[in-house]
């Protein structure tokens, strides 16, 4: 029989019983579909976190006390370690290898005012203007902080697209006057919008000169001296220097703060790698336990048709000894059955891949997490469930081809 006979062939005998064909392919169909969904959301909730780590600035160093861990962290240890001082930023300025360098502070306003409008949970910054660049900021209006407004601690700030949003709904910003922490300060920028990062929005923000910031606020004290005390971004000059600017700016503070070469670094060296694997390492462990969910209703599914299979040859056994006496080949007979073992699960594959796409989809329309279905997604899941199909179909396909034709046409 040529391919497309077989094919025929299986399709018709599965017409033939349709309820007893729709419920043997529903286990292959729950399977495919779960596996699909997953993996179109699990791609996009990587697309969606990619972008939000690549908005921190494009291979920028964080050299900060602490490192980002997803795990436990010695705050007491933390608290003891020397703090990051502007002469260490200066210092790895001077590093071959580093482009440009952003000192920065942090200090939260629980609420901003303007004439009777409020915004709420403000992080204002203090840096330099480099921060533009080593953070990937864009300018929506305005300008952002120059050198002379750092070097004359002027009272100026640029505001992201929160403070506008809940501030300045109706009119342009840049020129009016906000009070932050006591002092009249003169919005100068808008800063381009970047959205959230890890549900955190990254517009909630007002960036000021870091001499002016240091004026008006005072200086953190304990566990906030950690969080809030003096950080540096560093951009090298290329990412191939990524690893090459890391190693020279360890070196560099472990002299500066007199570490012997037994005692662990009490500074953290931080970079978008370090995000990546923490976000690995948090979602690892869930994507197996889903797609081993799936995998058992797959498992389920193959099952199903091989027993249907099996029930299949049985009640079928007059015909393949009527086909072996009239010249069918044992290989005729094994690629029929494989054949509709093999429909079975792709057209199970192709209900299922549909179904998982537009539950991702169903998904991402309701919730803030994003779907993605590359094609090597769809591909998968179709030859996913093919292989179900072969395997699973192996056994009874091979017991009918090895069926006697004589015993086979004296069954009753």
């Amino acid at each position: 029989m040529h391919i497309r006979d077989l094919v025929v062939s299986s399709l018709n005998i599965l017409r033939t019983n349709r309820m007893r064909s729709f419920l043997t392919i529903l286990g292959i169909v729950i399977g495919v579909m779960t596996i699909i969904a997953i993996l179109a959301l699990v791609q996009g909730l990587n697309a969606s976190v990619e972008e939000q780590i690549q908005s921190l600035g494009s291979n920028t160093i964080f050299v900060q006390r602490f490192s980002w861990s997803a795990g436990r962290m010695d705050f007491q240890e933390i608290a003891k370690r020397k703090e990051i001082v502007l002469d260490d930023a200066w210092a790895i300025a001077r590093l071959p290898s580093v482009d440009k360098i952003a000192p920065q502070k942090d200090y939260e306003i629980a609420s901003l005012n303007y004439q009777g409008k409020t915004a709420k949970q403000v992080d204002v910054t203090g840096s330099t203007p480099d921060l533009q660049y080593t953070t990937n900021y864009t300018i929506e209006s305005g300008r952002f902080i120059n050198q002379d407004d750092n070097n004359h601690k002027q009272m100026v700030a640029v505001i992201g697209g929160y403070v506008v949003d809940n501030l300045f709904p109706t009119e342009d910003p840049v020129g009016k006057y906000l009070t932050i922490h006591g002092r009249r300060t003169l919005v100068i920028g808008v800063l381009g919008r970047k959205g959230s990062f890890f549900g955190q929005s990254q517009d909630a923000i007002i960036i000021m000169p870091l001499t002016s910031f240091e004026k008006i606020f005072p200086k953190p004290t304990g566990m906030q001296a950690v969080f809030r005390g003096l950080s540096i971004q560093v951009l090298p000059k290329s990412g191939k220097y990524l690893d090459k600017t890391v190693d020279q700016i360890r070196e560099l503070m472990r002299r500066r703060h007199g570490l012997s070469y037994d005692k662990p670094d009490d500074f953290g060296i931080n970079t978008q790698e370090s995000l990546r694997q923490i976000y690995k390492n948090i979602t690892n462990v869930a994507f197996i336990v889903m797609i081993g969910v799936a995998a058992i209703s797959l498992l389920v599914g193959g099952i199903g048709i091989m027993n249907i299979m099996l029930v299949s040859v049985s009640e079928r056994t007059k015909e393949i000894g009527l086909r072996k006496a009239i010249g069918a080949s044992n290989r005729n007979i094994l690629y029929q059955f494989l054949f509709e073992a093999i429909a079975l699960s792709i057209i199970g594959g192709i209900i299922g891949t549909g179904l998982g796409l537009g539950i991702a989809k169903l998904v991402s329309k309701v919730s803030p997490l994003h779907a993605a279905a590359p094609i090597w997604t769809i591909i998968l899941g179709i030859g996913f469930s093919a292989a179900v199909g072969i395997f699973f179909g192996i056994y009874p396909a091979n017991r009918a081809a090895q069926l006697n034709p004589i015993d086979a046409l004296r069954y009753e």
